[in-house]
């Protein structure tokens, strides 16, 4: 879906462990690393899409997760100019997220990225709460520092996770690969 400003509405997923640490998924046959995140479809509440998507991407079902928090209000990042698709409609220039924040119930083995017959991810592992911030994809790095910011004092660990001054270096991981 669409709005009528041009943004698709989305749902963001911020899963963490016990230790604070967040899930970090690799894009399918590329580069890139990202939470997991998709799209809201007509007349589906945010909620459901996020289970929905946390199903698709991660293989999790709601009894394996508790929701900790959700973002009060829309976050919105735009797309960089290359990326509009100038001859769809109805067109859509970024998208507009609620974000949830959820903490892993059951033991990460249930983790599967291959539930669908187009999987979005090939690898994955846990990360610092920060690192995704200066990971990602540099028009997503905003949204992702807002989100993380106000969703950081229900860390599951109940310690606060406090904003970097600066962005952080990017770190070596250690990635567990989907077998």
């Amino acid at each position: 879906m669409i709005d009528p400003d041009g943004y698709r509405l989305n749902v963001g997923i911020i899963l963490c462990n016990d230790e604070g640490r967040v899930f970090w998924a690799r894009r399918l046959g590329m580069r890139s690393w990202q939470f997991p995140q998709g799209g809201i479809k007509f007349n589906e509440d945010p909620q459901s899409a996020m289970y929905r998507e946390l199903y698709e991407e991660v293989g999790l079902r709601y009894r394996d997760v508790k929701i900790i928090a959700r973002t009060r209000d829309w976050l919105r990042y735009d797309l960089p100019e290359r990326y509009i698709r100038k001859h769809s409609y109805p067109l859509c220039i970024g998208q507009k997220q609620l974000w949830f924040m959820l903490r892993l119930r059951a033991s990460e083995s249930r983790i599967r990225l291959n539930r669908t017959a187009k999987p979005e991810f090939d690898h994955w592992c846990w990360v610092d709460y920060w690192y995704p911030v200066s990971d990602v994809v540099y028009f997503k790095r905003q949204v992702y520092r807002q989100a993380l910011t106000e969703l950081g004092n229900h860390l599951a660990t109940g310690k606060p996770a406090r904003a970097p001054a600066a962005p952080l270096p990017a770190g070596p991981r250690i990635v567990v690969q989907e077998g």
